[in-house]
C-alpha cells in the first residue's frame, strides 16, 4: 500500500448538487491516516434537479427516462470533478462516487414471488473515468445489502477513523435530507459502534420552502424562526412506528418525500394558514426526531461526557441547531459542528466515500456490520477502470 489522493463525490437525498472532497489517504497501523486537501460544491442545473426529484420513488417513469438520467448524472459528476481539479490544482489517483439515490429499500419486502431489499444509485461511472482518465469506485451499497445489511449508513467508518475517543463518548449526527447518526461510546471498539437514520433532516423543510416560498431551502432558518411550532402535528408524527423501531434502520425519500410533505403540510394547515408556521413545525420535527432518537436508543449506552457533533447542510440552519442544543444539552450532550473540528460540514460525506473507495481499492471492507445490520464485513463497490 502507498499513499493516494482520492476524490470522494457525494450527492444526497436533498438532490441539490455534488460535493467533491480531495483527500490524501495514507496506510497506517489500524485505520489509515487522512488529510482533506480541498473541497468543492457544484449545484445541479435546475432542469437536472427537477429530473432527479421527479425520478425518486416515482410511481411511473419510463426506462428511457432512467437511462438518460443515469448518463446525465454521470456527465454532471465528471464536470463537478473537473471543476474541483481545476480549482484546487489537485489531481486524484482514484475516485469514489456514491451516485444519486433514486430508490432505497433497506428491508426486504415481497416482489415477484421473493422477499428482498434493494437500492439504486444513478450516475454512470464510465463517463467519469473516461473524462478524467482515473479509475472510479461506485455502487457502494449493494454489497452490504447482499451480506444482510440495510446498505446504510456507510459513513460510520469515517466517524470511527476520525472521532473515536478513549475517554469521551461521541455521537456524529449528519443532517442532510435525512438525519443519521453514529454512536461511539468512550473507549468502545468498532464492533461496538452503531448507527441509524433518525428521520427527516432538511428534506421536509426544503420541500415546503419550495412549495410555499419558491425557494430551495430556509436560509439560516429565518422563516422557521419567524413561525410558531404546531405541537399537535409533531406529537402525532412522533407516535408513528419508525421513531420507535430499534436500530439498525434506514429511511429516505420513500418515507419523507413528496407524499409525506403534502400530508404534513395538510396537517399544519388545519391548525394554521400561516406558511411560516409550517416551516417552523418542519424544523422542529427534524430537531425533535433527532433528540428522540438520542434519548430512546443512545443515551443509555453512554457514560461520562458526550460530544454531539453535527454535520451536513442542516448545520447552516441556525434555528434547527438552536433547537437541537435546547433539546440535547439537558441530556448531557455538548453540541458542536464538525466545522469546529476542522472539517467543512458540507464535505464530510464526500470524504467518507473517498475513504470507502480507498478501502475497496485495497480489498478492505468498508461497512461496519454493527451499523448496517450486515452479517459480516464486506468489500463495497464496483471499480470502473479508465
Amino acid at each position: 500500500m502507498k499513499a493516494m489522493i482520492v476524490a470522494g463525490m457525494m450527492s444526497g437525498t436533498s438532490a441539490d448538487g455534488v460535493d467533491v472532497a480531495m483527500v490524501k489517504i495514507s496506510p497506517s497501523s489500524g485505520y489509515p491516516k487522512m488529510k482533506l486537501l480541498a473541497h468543492h460544491s457544484a449545484g445541479y442545473p435546475a432542469a437536472l434537479r427537477r429530473a432527479v426529484i421527479a425520478s425518486m420513488n416515482a410511481p411511473e417513469i419510463s426506462t428511457a427516462e432512467l437511462a438518460r438520467l443515469n448518463w446525465r448524472l454521470g456527465i454532471a459528476y465528471a464536470e463537478a470533478l473537473r471543476e474541483a481539479v481545476d480549482k484546487s490544482g489537485v489531481k486524484p489517483d482514484l475516485v469514489g462516487c456514491h451516485g444519486q439515490t433514486i430508490y432505497h429499500q433497506g428491508k426486504p419486502s415481497l416482489y415477484a414471488g421473493r422477499r428482498m431489499a434493494c437500492t439504486w444509485q444513478l450516475g454512470e461511472p464510465a463517463l467519469i473515468a473516461a473524462e478524467m482518465k482515473i479509475p472510479v469506485v461506485s455502487n457502494f451499497r449493494p454489497a452490504d445489502m447482499a451480506a444482510g445489511g440495510q446498505g446504510a449508513p456507510l459513513v460510520p467508518l469515517l466517524d470511527a477513523v476520525l472521532f473515536a475517543h478513549t475517554k469521551r463518548g461521541r455521537v456524529l449526527q449528519n443532517i442532510g435530507g435525512i438525519g443519521n447518526l453514529t454512536v461511539m461510546p468512550a473507549g468502545a471498539k468498532p464492533g461496538q459502534f452503531f448507527a441509524f437514520d433518525t428521520g427527516p433532516g432538511n428534506m421536509v423543510i426544503d420541500q415546503l420552502m419550495e412549495k410555499l416560498y419558491q425557494k430551495n431551502f430556509d436560509r439560516d432558518g429565518r422563516v422557521g424562526r419567524s413561525g410558531k411550532v404546531l405541537d399537535p402535528v409533531i406529537s402525532t408524527e412522533l407516535r408513528k412506528p419508525y421513531y420507535k423501531e430499534a436500530p439498525p434502520k434506514s429511511a429516505g425519500r420513500e418515507e419523507y418525500g413528496a407524499e409525506f410533505a403534502a400530508s404534513f403540510l395538510n396537517a399544519c394547515q388545519k391548525l394554521s394558514k400561516k406558511p411560516e408556521d409550517a416551516i417552523a413545525t418542519a424544523t422542529a420535527l427534524a430537531a425533535e426526531s433527532i433528540a428522540l432518537a438520542y434519548s430512546s436508543f443512545v443515551q443509555k449506552k453512554m457514560t461520562g461526557p458526550v460530544d454531539f457533533i453535527a454535520s451536513g447542510g442542516g448545520t447552516r440552519n441556525r434555528t434547527l441547531m438552536q433547537l437541537l442544543e435546547q433539546k440535547l444539552t439537558p441530556l448531557g450532550c455538548s453540541v458542536s459542528t464538525i466545522d469546529d473540528a476542522g472539517m467543512p460540514s458540507q464535505a464530510k460525506e464526500a470524504v467518507a466515500f473517498a475513504l470507502l473507495a480507498w478501502q475497496t481499492w485495497h480489498h478492505l471492507p468498508g461497512n461496519l456490520p454493527s451499523a448496517t445490520g450486515a452479517k459480516r464485513p464486506a468489500i463495497l463497490g464496483e471499480v470502473c477502470y479508465a
